[in-house]
């Protein structure tokens, strides 16, 4: 046991890394009891450390002093051994473990410290609400399987460093307090205590500072960076995250993207031995809306919606006459072998669409005497047959269809599409399909607002041919912007940005900003406009999300070392807190928000 003034073993070994090339060697060996076994004179011990475990093996024959600390220890006791490495008996071999054809006989243990019984196991695969473990995070991220995830997350840090700096890029640090601007989310706002009454904002994004960058003739930047959104939260996204922000001047936009697809190429394949098919796909957002009912598609099976519009604009049902006639779509999904479906898995169905927004859920099943349905009877020979085609149906297929705007059809038919993927069998958990979304509109309304806003931020580059109907046709504008899926994730998006002083300015008119507005808001990103800004885009990266996604993982709090919870609160250190009175009035503000002094 550890004295005072007594130097500690030293390490020479990890617990993982022992081989039977080891079986001779005498090695001291530090970390954590994983288990204890007590046969009656013989103790053997797992020790665990950051590379794996490896059984140490304890008796009075190998020394008495040794085997009185071993006596000692329970599991996630510290402890150092000094030892030789041996094989194990054959009938003895652990084939479920790296290190099980050998172990290590103690010739000196030495107890560092205790522990208390830990709330839960400290290994793979527990079955504990995450509340325990966020509230004990520091044993959390002791388990095997956490200790691979935060390895890979820092083996790909890396990958992705060398691969920017082997071309050309420059990482460069931009502020965390600056000055709020409207870019979307909401704004964590930090109290200036020099100046009473004013706020600092932290980053949602480095988006003015890179573009800052190109002008400052910097030409290639990039940032592994900490952002922050006060946004409602869910499992991939937290209040604050980590981005691979990249901007670059004078490149085209397909030379840029061909650059990034062979970065996220040799980040697979180097970390996960994973080779992934380049080019990526390219699909407009139009396409991505009508085939997959989301502009994030997971590719990695079939099941596409068909638009059948036209076809039904005159049939005698009318539920679809009336989407037609005033304006909607009717659009369908062959559940491809689901015609065996009950009827109470049917309704089932129908019950979900309901709860995603449809007014009704259609159905039609393919049979060897022809089609049957309740609305069967409400279409023609030729029409029954031209829906057949246009979803390449076949006998025990299910047809499903929903009436209603775009929108509605998209989103009700591309999560029945996810579902129905999922509950088939039809998803490949160890495929990656990436592709790119392009075409995206420029803006959307707000109908609540009652304005035209940015869908992605305000210095999005619309399409050049579509410069002239930004202030008179917005809704027609297409924009130079681009997202990168990865199974049903946006895992990327960027932009060409605008570099014109004219066309920024014409970008605030259409959203509504004043001049005034505009100059108070964004004057010193115009100013710079004026002094030679180059054509300049880029796009950023969600670090989290990627990672999540590499290690298989469904939500990015198992990929953040200290995440929040759904309400953005810490469980480990109770963040956030009340301050005192005195930094109230160091801050210049009261409690109620007023502003000392007002």
């Amino acid at each position: 046991m550890a004295q005072a003034g007594k130097e500690s073993l030293t390490r020479t070994a990890m617990c993982g890394r022992l081989t039977e090339s080891d079986i001779g060697r005498e090695v001291v060996l530090s970390g954590w009891v994983q288990r204890r076994r007590d046969l009656g004179g013989v103790i053997f011990l797992d020790l665990r450390d950051r590379s794996g475990i490896v059984q140490v093996v304890s008796s009075q024959e190998f020394g008495e002093a040794a085997f009185a600390v071993a006596d000692l220890v329970r599991n996630e006791y510290v402890i150092s051994v000094r030892g030789d490495v041996v094989a194990r008996d054959p009938e003895t071999v652990n084939p479920n473990l790296e290190t099980g054809t050998i172990e290590v006989r103690a010739r000196e243990v030495e107890l560092l410290n205790r522990s208390k019984p830990t709330p839960f196991p400290i290994e793979d695969g527990i079955d504990v609400d995450e509340s325990v473990r966020l509230r004990f995070r520091y044993l959390d991220l002791r388990r095997p399987e956490m200790q691979r995830t935060f390895l890979l997350r820092h083996r790909a840090m890396q990958q992705v460093r060398r691969f920017l700096d082997l071309h050309g890029f420059m990482e460069i640090e931009t502020p965390m307090l600056t000055r709020r601007t409207p870019e979307g989310a909401r704004d964590y706002l930090v109290p200036s205590r020099v100046h009473p009454g004013q706020f600092y904002a932290l980053p949602q994004s480095p988006q003015l500072f890179k573009q800052l960058l190109m002008v400052s003739g910097f030409e290639r930047y990039f940032q592994i960076v900490r952002c922050f959104r006060d946004e409602d939260l869910r499992a991939d996204r937290q209040p604050e995250f980590t981005q691979i922000d990249i901007e670059m001047s004078f490149m085209p936009l397909t030379e840029f993207q061909e650059l990034m697809e062979r970065m996220m190429a040799e980040l697979f394949q180097e970390l996960l031995g994973v080779t992934v098919p380049l080019p990526f796909r390219r699909i407009p957002y139009d396409e991505a809306m009508l085939r997959y009912g989301s502009d994030k598609p997971d590719l990695r099976f079939g099941l596409e919606i068909r638009d059948v519009t036209e076809m039904v604009k005159t049939c005698g049902f009318r539920v679809f006459q009336s989407a037609v006639n005033s304006g909607g779509a009717v659009r369908g999904l062959n559940a491809k072998g689901c015609g065996g479906f009950s009827r109470k898995e049917i309704d089932d169905l129908g019950a979900l669409a309901g709860q995603l927004g449809a007014k009704g859920l259609a159905w039609m099943v393919i049979t060897e005497e022809g089609v049957k349905s309740p609305i069967a009877k409400f279409f023609t020979d030729e029409e029954l047959g031209a829906i057949r085609r246009e979803l390449g149906a076949e006998v025990g297929d299910l047809l499903l269809f929903v009436a209603d705007r775009p929108e509605i059809c998209a989103e009700v038919l591309g999560q029945l599409r996810l579902h129905l993927g999922r509950r088939l069998g039809l998803i490949d958990d160890a495929s990656f399909a990436f592709a790119w979304i392009t075409d995206f509109p420029l803006f959307s309304y707000d109908e609540e607002e009652k304005r035209w806003v940015a869908e992605h931020h305000p210095f999005t580059m619309p399409r050049w041919e579509d410069v002239d109907l930004m202030e008179r046709d917005p809704a027609r504008v297409r924009a130079q912007a681009y997202d990168m899926v990865l199974n049903g994730y946006e895992i990327g998006g960027g932009s060409l940005r605008i570099y014109r002083r004219d066309i920024q300015e014409a970008m605030f008119r259409t959203l509504g900003f004043s001049m005034d507005e505009a100059r108070e808001k964004f004057g010193f990103l115009l100013e710079a406009f004026e002094y030679g800004a180059p054509p300049h885009g880029g796009m950023a990266f969600g670090f989290d999300r990627v990672i999540m996604l590499m290690a298989g993982k469904s939500s990015i709090r198992e990929c953040i070392a200290f995440p929040k919870t759904a309400s953005a609160s810490c469980l480990l250190t109770g963040a956030p807190s009340q301050i005192s009175d005195e930094q109230w009035r160091e801050l210049h503000i009261r409690p109620d928000g007023v502003t000392a002094g007002q």
